[in-house]
């Protein structure tokens, strides 16, 4: 990506950013459902066992589903880009 791409718009770097974005809330989710594990393993271990896995679990998905629901803006403007090439050369 040069210079002259960042300023013209012609390439999109948010979907780049959202990736590392899925990825930093994946870590987020295990640490948050570890960190949850090992306090409320003093209670009930059982307990800590079932929520520690959901926030993995339900955490991960949470960040799958609004990084897609995102990425799915840009996948529609660049199918609505080739849609729009594709039209220009037939009608030349």
């Amino acid at each position: 990506m040069s210079v002259k791409d960042f300023f013209i718009f012609d390439k999109l770097i948010t979907p780049k950013i959202i990736t590392i974005i899925y990825w930093i809330l994946m870590i987020v989710s295990v640490i948050s459902g570890l960190e949850t594990l090992v306090v409320m393993s003093y209670y009930s271990m059982l307990t800590a066992i079932i929520y520690g896995g959901l926030i993995i679990i339900l955490g991960i998905l949470f960040a799958r589903i609004f990084c897609e629901l995102i990425l799915v803006i840009f996948k529609i403007n660049t199918n609505l880009e080739k849609l729009n090439k594709s039209d220009i050369e037939e009608n030349k």
